[in-house]
């Protein structure tokens, strides 16, 4: 119960963050999304049991804030989470590089997957531009250390963690 607590902490303080950065950085044109690199920082440390259903949960509270089609940050982030899943087999994300060429890549695949999502579904698109893209995947990159390592100091005991 008390890792259930943590992690709802942390789902805060990234809720936090995220809202704090997102509009910082829009006011220069920068897509920055904390919560993504919360979700992926939580997968490489939670089960698949925890780490897809936070994924999720993230996902749709993000869709709820949003304007644009509903649920097509669940559904990106749940895949996010597959991926992430699928890379901890080869990834040793106990080093630094991993986790931010990760989280650059993912961050790409989100902004691009979700402009594809609304192309189909809305038969409009949403595109801030390459610069916005490719500046928001390095400011979330260079966060990515910082979140890891936070995450795997509130998580490093209790029954989400994967070394429990």
């Amino acid at each position: 119960m008390w890792a259930l607590f943590k992690l709802f902490i942390a789902f805060v303080g990234a809720t936090v963050f995220h809202w704090a950065f997102a509009t910082a950085f829009a006011n220069i044109g920068i897509q920055v999304s904390v919560m993504l690199v919360f979700v992926v920082a939580a997968c490489t440390l939670l089960k698949l049991a925890y780490g897809y259903p936070l994924a999720f949960l993230c996902g749709l509270f993000l869709d709820f804030f949003g304007t644009k089609l509903f649920g097509n940050n669940a559904f990106t982030f749940c895949l996010l989470a597959l991926f992430v899943y699928m890379l901890s087999e080869r990834f040793d994300f106990e080093s630094i590089f991993p986790q931010m060429v990760t989280v650059f890549g993912l961050s790409v695949f989100a902004v691009l997957f979700n402009a594809l999502l609304l192309s189909l579904f809305t038969s409009s698109a949403v595109w801030q531009g390459f610069w916005s893209l490719l500046a928001g995947s390095v400011v979330n990159a260079l966060m990515a250390p910082a979140v890891f390592f936070v995450l795997r100091i509130m998580l490093s005991k209790g029954f989400s963690s994967k070394e429990a």
